[in-house]
């Protein structure tokens, strides 16, 4: 028997290092047809705004080769209707569930943070400042230290549970960032979220999105995402999730590897559902394999 479990930040232990990405896998209620998702160690629900969102108009979505594009733009009710209506019908999971907060000021980060943190099964968020897909909010905080920082700051003072801040792979040095969100009070780092992309349809000769620029994600992006997440460990000493085109356990074992202390399955999700359990037994089996008792070894022990 290995032991899975490991530590993000103080206060949240999780029973194994796999978890699902906010936005691809609603609030998990939509897969558990299809797998046990009290297997996994986290449930990143969708985006969570102050207010209702509508989203981008449609199309939102392209293919782009071994990935994908999506313009969704935060499409949510808003957190009272997540504290109402949603929250009762995920509470008793037996797996972490974990807010992605967003917002268009810092006021509406810290009001929707605030309202999170008086939801008892609730014990952790993630703090959303990279999305590229909204006007206002989102990315325009976290591409300078003085954003992320100024954001972090304020959720702080009104979340007193584990704050998770998910960062932008679009700048210039994302080990800079990380140590903005770090001295603010960020209990662990999740990273990274999509790279600004762009799709045209040739024969139109008009971009495929209503948006004309989207966020990539899948398997096209992970050297990258990977790269990110081994300067990132060396730079901070919070831990890390890594993301960026897991498909498969050797994916989640190279982030690992790299200094990850968690793993996050995203784009992935929309080709098999059953991924991240897949993903979790293959990492079991590679322990076994290489008589690892805990899997906490595997963190950061790249040979170089």
């Amino acid at each position: 028997m290995v032991l899975t479990e490991v530590q993000i930040g103080r206060g949240l232990k999780i029973k194994n290092p796999v978890m699902t990405a906010s936005g691809t896998y609603g609030y998990g209620t939509e897969y558990s047809d299809f797998i046990d998702i009290d297997r996994l160690g986290g449930i990143v629900v969708k985006g969570t705004t102050l207010h209702h969102r509508e989203g981008n108009p449609y199309p939102r979505m392209a293919e782009t080769p071994a990935g994908m594009l999506n313009a969704v733009g935060l499409q949510n009710k808003g957190v009272r209707y997540f504290v109402d209506h949603i929250y009762p019908t995920i509470r008793d999971y037996g797996t972490e569930m974990i807010v992605n907060v967003s917002g268009s000021t810092l006021e509406d980060y810290a009001e929707t943070a605030a309202a999170i943190n008086t939801l008892e099964k609730i014990h952790a968020i993630e703090l959303n400042i990279s999305c590229p897909n909204v006007k206002q909010g989102g990315m325009a905080y976290g591409v300078t230290c003085e954003g992320a920082a100024s954001v972090v700051k304020a959720v702080r003072q009104a979340y007193g549970k584990t704050l998770i801040v998910k960062l932008s792979p679009n700048v210039t040095d994302i080990t800079e960032i990380a140590r903005a969100v770090e001295a603010e009070g960020a209990d662990a780092i999740s990273m990274v979220n999509t790279f600004l992309g762009m799709a045209i349809d040739a024969e139109k000769r008009r971009p495929i999105l209503s948006t004309i620029t989207g966020g990539l994600s899948g398997p096209c992006i992970k050297p990258i995402a990977l790269r990110m997440v081994w300067q990132t460990a060396r730079a901070v000493q919070v831990p890390i999730i890594g993301m960026g085109g897991i498909a498969t356990a050797a994916d989640a074992i190279e982030f690992l590897l790299a200094g990850a202390t968690a793993v996050q399955v995203g784009c992935y999700n929309f080709v098999d559902p059953s991924a991240p359990i897949k993903i979790l037994e293959g990492i079991e089996d590679y322990l076994v394999r290489h008589k690892i008792n805990d899997v906490n070894e595997l963190i950061g022990s790249l040979q170089i």
